[in-house]
């Protein structure tokens, strides 16, 4: 069953160009000068001058032709007008030239559309996706329809949209689905996804509870999906089966030069500490790591966050489904593990979470889940000082959720999908990193694989630009669908301009820094956003004047907006210069203050070692009477022994002389 969709209000782009075209008068590739002086007849000569550069620049693109005689004056201003277009996008050319007849004319759309049918476009609700349409050797905007499985329809917006080339849609702002081709990976989620030269391996999934660990690569150049067959290197059958090497699941996938590291994950089989395993991609093999020091205990569902040349480990749930919130570091120049000791409050114990670095020196953790809960708290560790923090998020916070996935791109940190155990987090929401300032770029309708869990995020280029490629997930089914989301520069503008909020502390110090790049990035953003509405290059002699001017006065007033913002950036910048200042000042106090309780310190631990000294020596003269004491009482006892001896010596002879003497008559002794 189709559904009949019509744009409540009139046609969109290009069909409103085109018609707004044939109402002056216009066709498309028309040079001749009857066609600007039918437009003379209707509008002055600035204004028919001005549309028919447009019209030009819209439908023909920049202008490629020679100058033409000055003896030919009309030629003359129609090229002139024609070539200080410079190189504006035939969209934007598109929108001046109606929003200049609509100036010139408020009436033309009703009295255009009683002779022009809009066009009624069919969408079938039971497709994927949408494909795209092509007219050949033409770039211009469109309107964009995914379906989705309740029925529902997503229309992107048309002036962000434009044909690129054949393989993809370039949308700003907006989840496409690109068409691939080539065999795609089976349904999963929980999978392991790195990219390395434009192309995005995916390894491992979850799938009904069983874990695989098949590898596929998706060559973001052409969009085509192949299978990588891989082969297991083990140094002992006893300690390392293929299985383990292999299957696993809620694993972390690391692009480390020319090879991938898989770092812990669910397995059947878990061993007691974390694994870390290796594929080559030139032999096409995988074996296990060898690491040094104490490795965390076996984990999945943690976040991996690479850090320089050190991988930060947090969190994760463990074989007996224990929730974690220690804290690792594999260091990978020397492969060796850290565990390590931090100071503040960390995040509960979770799995499932999100994490990115900020300035190389700041991780932060959003969301996760418990058995039961799932978070939207936002957590700050300064890698340096190893300090937790908590920060009051500023914008529209995100929602609870848990198995989401995230991305970075300069500040901006984009998360998609995730879920509360009720249902999929449908928006896909940014956090300027120095700001802490969240915001909603778009969103999707129904069950769809960007409102699930277990799905991945990964940022190549194309064309180049920055794109953020998504894959996989589970809302209630298991899916392989890609969709990819081009980031607007207007967004990083608009952040930087409205995410003037009061700072953390924890960021002053590295926001000290930062502002003055804000503050050239806003100009050149400036600069660039101007160049995109009008023109690029632009020969200031060959202006068009007349209604050229009023878009230059708009211009102008938009630049001062922008500088006013860049004032407000300015002034926060000296705020954040004077808070330094204080904080240096604080710093410096502190700093005397460590000196004199130092000096304390070692006044006290010197008289700390006399005491520890003296009662050595009284220890010693202690055990000394002590061995004097058992002499004395040996040789009491001695002299005792002595004593009894001798009186029993006495005793017999005084026994025995009394005997004889009673022989002899003698009288016994007195007593």
């Amino acid at each position: 069953m189709a559904h009949m969709v019509r744009a409540s209000s009139g046609l969109s782009y290009p069909e409103r160009f085109y018609v707004a075209a044939s109402f002056v008068g216009l066709v498309d590739g028309s040079q001749s000068s009857s066609s600007v002086k039918q437009l003379t007849s209707k509008f002055s000569n600035d204004t028919a001058l001005l549309l028919y550069a447009l019209h030009q620049q819209a439908t023909l693109g920049p202008c490629s032709i020679p100058k033409p005689s000055a003896w030919n004056p009309v030629e003359l201003s129609k090229w002139k007008s024609w070539q200080g277009l410079g190189t504006m996008p035939s969209i934007e050319a598109m929108r001046l030239f109606v929003k200049i007849l609509e100036e010139e004319d408020p009436g033309w759309y009703p009295m255009a559309s009683n002779s022009v049918s809009e066009p009624v476009v069919d969408f079938q609700i039971n497709s994927t996706k949408a494909e795209p349409s092509f007219e050949s050797g033409t770039s211009f905007g469109q309107t964009k329809t995914i379906s989705t499985e309740d029925g529902r329809l997503t229309e992107t917006q048309d002036k962000d949209i434009v044909l690129e080339d054949p393989n993809t849609v370039s949308v700003y702002n907006q989840w496409i689905a690109p068409p691939t081709s080539g065999h795609p990976p089976k349904a999963r989620y929980e999978h392991g996804v790195a990219v390395i030269q434009e192309r995005m391996y995916i390894y491992g999934r979850n799938h009904n509870g069983r874990y695989l660990g098949d590898l596929h690569v998706l060559d973001l150049k052409i969009w085509t999906w192949s299978r990588v067959e891989t082969k297991v290197v083990t140094e002992s059958q006893e300690t390392s089966s293929p299985a383990k090497l292999t299957h696993c699941a809620g694993h972390s996938l690391i692009p480390l030069e020319n090879k991938l590291l898989s770092v812990g994950g669910h397995m059947k089989d878990p061993s007691e500490s974390m694994i870390v395993k290796v594929f080559d991609l030139q032999s096409c093999s995988w074996s296990i790591l060898k690491t040094y020091g104490k490795p965390p205990i076996s984990r999945g569902g943690q976040s991996a966050t690479l850090v320089g040349k050190s991988l930060v480990i947090f969190g994760g749930q463990d074989a007996k489904k224990l929730l974690l919130n220690d804290l690792h570091i594999l260091h990978l120049d020397t492969m060796t593990w850290d565990e390590i000791d931090v100071l503040g409050s960390p995040p509960t114990p979770r799995s499932d979470h999100a994490a990115a670095v900020h300035a190389e020196r700041y991780l932060l953790i959003f969301g996760g889940g418990s058995h039961a809960t799932c978070f939207d708290d936002l957590h700050v560790l300064d890698l340096q000082t190893m300090e937790w923090s908590k920060h009051t998020q500023q914008g529209e916070a995100p929602t609870p959720r848990a198995g989401h996935a995230g991305v970075t791109i300069g500040e901006n940190w984009y998360i998609a999908g995730g879920g509360d155990n009720k249902s999929g987090a449908s928006e896909t929401v940014v956090l300027n990193m120095s700001t802490l300032a969240w915001s909603v770029v778009t969103s999707v309708q129904g069950r769809v694989p960007l409102a699930s869990e277990g799905l991945s995020l990964v940022v190549s280029s194309y064309n180049g630009e920055d794109v953020i490629v998504a894959f996989g997930g589970y809302n209630g089914s298991y899916n392989n669908e890609v969709n990819v989301f081009k980031p607007s520069h207007k967004l990083s503008l608009k952040s930087k301009i409205m995410g003037a909020s009061p700072v953390p502390d924890t960021f002053s110090a590295v926001n000290n820094a930062t502002t003055r790049d804000i503050e050239s990035e806003i100009e050149v953003s400036q600069e660039s956003r101007i160049r995109e509405i009008v023109m690029d290059n632009v020969n200031s002699r060959s202006k068009v004047e007349g209604k050229s001017e009023r878009i230059i006065t708009i211009l102008k007033s938009e630049k001062e907006e922008l500088e006013a913002s860049l004032n407000k950036e300015k002034i926060q910048t000296l705020q954040l210069k004077e808070e330094l200042a204080e904080i240096d000042t604080r710093n410096t106090e502190l700093y005397k203050e460590l000196q004199s309780v130092r000096s304390q310190l070692a006044a006290e631990q010197s008289r700390c070692f006399k005491l520890e000294v003296e009662v050595a020596e009284v220890r010693q003269k202690h055990q000394t009477m002590e061995i004097l004491q058992k002499e004395l009482e040996l040789l009491q006892r001695q002299r005792a022994v002595a004593s009894e001896q001798a009186a029993a010596t006495n005793a017999k002879q005084q026994s025995s002389g009394g005997v004889w003497g009673w022989l002899a008559g003698t009288p016994p002794p007195k007593t």
